[in-house]
């Protein structure tokens, strides 16, 4: 959540005051990204919206483990999404299909949107027991936020980032269920699978972009060096494929898919896409903590 350019902690500026004199910030529309103070003491803090989230929360736990690390909420949402995303790699190719037949296949795909589900639930879960104040103190404060998780906090990227996302996990859930349905004719198949299955791709897609400009704080950005970067950008090419797969699936009046090579493709390139980007979180997690001085007995 924090830089700065002196040994002082950011939230224990040298001469003991409170004055945080604010020099820039980036928006986007409504949403604050990225806001800069400077300290007495010539000390430069930098406050970000995704490492507000990820290091100061009620759920975040102790432990600097990157690969075990049970007791932190972000694990396990990099965990859940890591899970999710395998079912659906596995549910993609016609070979799996084929070895275990096609009701099995379907089956693979309605558990891996509960993983899904899970992890996007786990997400909002996370904004909820964080708050989100860019002012002076802050980083002593938001960790003792109390709970608010049906607090409806408009002005935040994150948390309108994760809604939609956890909204179109649900979509998901929909269509990969009703996918389990036998003998469906195209018209009940558009309704009742093709257009959960798109809607959730959008949300998907939206949820994507936001989180690409929580990190990023504009449309166009290469940040190689920053995992949270890598998370970002594999998750917005996922949904991107996802999108894709959903177009391809859509059913012809002859009971055809418009493509089923290029639907599988999409959802497997989507799939992987986000199997990565939800393995680099654990990683994402002790990095961005250490990058903000919070120590494992800390905060």
């Amino acid at each position: 959540m924090a830089d700065k350019e002196s040994s002082a902690r950011p939230d224990r500026p040298a001469n003991g005051s409170k004055k945080w004199l604010p020099l820039s910030e980036s928006r986007f529309g409504p949403f604050l990204t990225r806001k800069v103070f400077l300290l007495p003491g010539s000390v430069r803090v930098i406050w970000r919206s995704r490492e507000q989230r990820k290091c100061y929360n009620r759920l975040q736990g102790k432990s600097l483990r990157t690969w075990w690390a049970p007791t932190a909420i972000s694990w396990w949402i990099g965990v859940l999404f890591a899970v999710g995303s395998t079912a659906f790699m596995l549910g993609s190719v016609s070979v799996y299909v084929k070895w275990v037949g096609v009701a099995t296949g379907n089956l693979t795909f309605f558990v891996g949107s509960i993983f899904f589900t899970s992890a996007a639930f786990l997400q909002y879960l996370e904004v909820a027991a964080t708050a989100w104040s860019p002012g002076g103190g802050f980083i002593g404060q938001v960790s003792r936020r109390n709970w608010q998780p049906l607090r409806l906090e408009l002005r935040r990227i994150d948390w309108w980032a994760v809604v939609i996302q956890l909204i179109g996990t649900i979509f998901f859930n929909v269509s990969t269920c009703q996918a389990m349905t036998t003998g469906m004719g195209p018209a009940e198949a558009d309704v009742r699978v093709w257009r959960p299955d798109m809607c959730g791709s959008v949300c998907f897609l939206l949820s994507s972009g936001l989180a690409w400009i929580e990190v990023c704080h504009k449309w166009i950005a290469i940040k190689v060096r920053q995992i949270s970067w890598w998370i970002v950008a594999l998750n917005l090419s996922g949904s991107v494929a996802f999108g894709v797969s959903a177009v391809a699936s859509y059913q012809l009046t002859n009971g055809t898919m418009v493509s089923v090579s290029l639907d599988n493709a999409g959802t497997f390139t989507g799939a992987l896409c986000f199997l990565v980007g939800g393995l680099l979180l654990l990683p994402e997690r002790v990095a961005l903590l250490k990058r903000s001085g919070v120590e494992a007995a800390g905060q």
